[in-house]
């Protein structure tokens, strides 16, 4: 998988889904309901970082297999919506 730019992107598409999950469902309620912020700032730095990532091999893969705009931005969207890279990987990602 990772010999191709769309196998890095899979790759990096379901880390970053999994990154977002635990921001949302882990670091958050620790640091407002626990009071621990230290959890968002680590998870939030790996997910940031993956987000990068996942943008740019976006754009890499988008570019070399010449990917519609809608298709683009479809899966660009993707990585605002919890669960929505592991969506993008099943439905756009697997060629």
């Amino acid at each position: 998988m990772l010999k191709t730019s769309l196998g890095r992107l899979r790759i990096v598409a379901v880390l970053e889904g999994i990154s977002f999950l635990v921001l949302l469902g882990i670091a958050m309620p620790l640091k407002y309901m626990a009071g621990i912020p230290q959890a968002v700032r680590i998870v939030g730095m790996a997910h940031g970082v993956l987000f990068v990532l996942y943008v740019l091999l976006l754009l890499q893969v988008a570019i070399e297999r010449s990917w519609s705009w809608k298709k683009s931005i479809l899966a660009f969207i993707a990585s605002f919506i919890p669960f929505g890279t592991f969506y993008a990987d099943a439905k756009w990602f697997r060629e």
